[in-house]
């Protein structure tokens, strides 16, 4: 009787630690639920590109972002400066993706991948819902130095697209356990090449959220080519549907 007793203690004991174990896709939906707010939002992004560490160029766009009925993102881009650009706008609807100059009053398909400043492409500033767009893999656990040369305890997961509207084909992240803050990620072409590696950091306090203020990519070929994407009066706002539709752009009026 004893024994049978220490088998169920084991026994319980294993499948209370079993479904202690997160899957990689769990861990995705949180870094998901940590970086998204709930309702419809706004917040400033200033990109600035260095070579050898000396600032080359920079500018700046407002984000709007809403959650769809599909739990992906509909985002509308705005560029603020430099002034030459000022009110030219990317659309992101889904998989749809629009470049809108107000010049013109035309606007032309374009990629997700297609670069705004240095690395930092559309698909990078843009607001995404990991969980729904990749299927994660848990490659393993390890110490991992953050921007800050902090050692950061973290899951290394590997993301492959699960549908069209991935930006990447394929991702690596690594998660701080615990947290469930992005510390690292690598970024891969749909040939398999390592594009650009970025590290989060600053994380600051963003409507209910601990978030990373600023983003540091860098380029995988040339280590000298630096971009950050730096955030800022991230804010709720109501964000009309008419905003997410291409033909609506020309009529569009932003403070």
């Amino acid at each position: 009787m004893k024994n049978v007793l220490i088998g169920l203690v084991v026994a319980l004991a294993l499948t209370t630690g079993a479904r202690a174990e997160m899957s990689a896709q769990e861990i995705v939906a949180k870094v998901d639920e940590g970086r998204n707010p709930g309702q419809g939002f706004r917040v400033l992004d200033t990109l600035t590109e260095y070579i050898n560490g000396k600032p080359r160029d920079s500018m700046q766009i407002v984000v709007f972002a809403v959650e769809n009925k599909t739990r992906q993102y509909n985002n509308l881009i705005r560029y603020v400066q430099p002034a030459r650009d000022a009110g030219k706008m990317v659309l992101m609807n889904g998989s749809n993706m629009w470049f809108y100059d107000p010049s013109s009053k035309a606007s032309v398909r374009i990629s997700p991948q297609q670069r705004l400043l240095g690395q930092a492409s559309n698909g990078d500033v843009a607001t995404v819902n990991l969980a729904r767009d990749y299927a994660a893999k848990l490659i393993g656990e390890e110490s991992l130095q953050d921007a800050d040369k902090q050692n950061r305890a973290c899951w290394h997961l590997e993301l492959k697209a699960a549908n069209d509207e991935a930006v990447y084909s394929r991702v690596e992240y690594w998660v701080e356990k615990g947290t469930f803050r992005q510390i690292k990620g690598k970024f891969y072409s749909d040939s398999g090449r390592l594009l650009k590696i970025a590290y989060y950091h600053k994380f600051t306090p963003m409507l209910g959220r601990i978030i990373p203020a600023e983003t540091i990519v860098i380029d995988s070929v040339n280590t000298n080519l630096v971009t950050t994407m730096a955030i800022s009066d991230m804010r709720f706002q109501t964000v009309p549907d008419s905003w997410f539709q291409r033909d609506f752009l020309p009529r569009l009026k932003i403070d």
